[in-house]
């Protein structure tokens, strides 16, 4: 049987880290997406401690325990590749298998682009790697849709804070079973806006529609704990990865044309909204043009965003069958 849940926190290079692992063998690092905590892992610690790994969940920078610095541009990928190498170094050196859901798997992806000696494997949980492009983020996103896109309504501080901080735990109720696969279908007859996009004079929880009931993958202790994390540090550390974007898209310039070389996995499901964003019917078919040691593409039918917390089994048994591949 795994060791138990250990909780704790780890100097790294400009802050700390709070983390919970469990298990003892190679190193698995499962970094967690936005509005989240190392507590979207709480399915796969165990799991991967039973398998005989190390499993080790922090929370990311700007969230839970971990620093969270004032200063917007500390929130750019090299300084959250940076805490993922620190917190490697921190926990023994040498390679890890990095995990990464949402946020957390552009996070794994750059690791495993800027550090390949660092990374043994690398999996992608709802985002896949996406190349850098001609033109910066914002650019594409405000040529489409104008300032009605999602993350350009993050951009400007203090806004999205006000909306998702009015009612916290309303915020993560319409989330979590909003971006769900257990999300209200739409309605037949009404305008049905592209992925992400807002409606006019409404905001990011508008476009999120949610049952009274929780799923049964959420529990309303799941829900608490969420709730009382984000009452306490607010949701401006996770808004801030957003206002980096074209900042990532200036510092990654020498990376241009780069491919993540470390073996990979790269898991969705069939309803994250994810996958219906603009462009993703062109990437997700030719992944491995830029992931060129993808062992396996999983699509979970029926399966939202949160996919780890929504799927456990079904993502326990593919990450088990990739990491036991490596």
């Amino acid at each position: 049987m795994a060791t138990e849940l250990e909780s704790r926190t780890v100097p790294v290079e400009g802050g700390r880290i709070h983390l919970v692992e469990q298990g003892r063998g190679p190193l698995v690092l499962m970094v967690h997406g936005f509005p989240e905590s190392w507590y979207s892992w709480r399915h796969q610690l165990a799991a991967l401690a039973d398998a005989g790994f190390r499993a080790v969940a922090p929370d990311q920078r700007g969230y839970g325990g971990t620093t969270r610095p004032d200063a917007i541009d500390r929130y750019t990928l090299l300084d959250l590749v940076g805490d993922v190498v620190g917190l490697i170094d921190a926990l023994g050196g040498g390679k890890a298998i990095v995990v990464g859901h949402d946020w957390g798997a552009p996070v794994a992806w750059h690791t495993a682009l800027l550090r390949p000696d660092r990374v043994a494997g690398v999996a992608g949980l709802s985002v896949p790697f996406t190349p850098r492009m001609p033109v910066s983020p914002m650019s594409m996103w405000r040529e489409a849709f104008g300032d009605r896109f999602y993350q350009v309504y993050f951009q400007e501080p203090g806004v999205a804070e006000r909306e998702l901080e009015a009612d916290v735990l309303e915020t993560m109720r319409r989330l979590l079973i909003g971006a769900s696969g257990d999300r209200p279908r739409p309605d037949g007859d009404g305008e049905r806006l592209p992925a992400g996009v807002l409606p006019d004079g409404g905001g990011f929880l508008d476009v999120l529609r949610a049952t009274d009931e929780l799923p049964g993958w959420l529990t309303a202790q799941d829900l608490d704990f969420y709730a009382r994390e984000f009452e306490r540090t607010g949701f401006a550390g996770g808004l801030n990865w957003y206002r980096n974007q074209d900042r990532n898209w200036e510092l990654l310039a020498p990376w241009q044309g780069a491919v993540v070389t470390p073996p990979a996995l790269y898991v969705a499901g069939t309803r994250d909204p994810v996958v219906e964003f603009p462009g993703m019917d062109r990437l997700l078919p030719n992944l491995r043009m830029f992931v060129p040691n993808l062992l396996d593409s999983v699509l979970l039918d029926g399966c939202g965003h949160w996919t780890q917390q929504e799927r456990p089994d079904e993502v326990n048994e593919a990450l088990l069958e990739f990491l036991s591949s490596l």
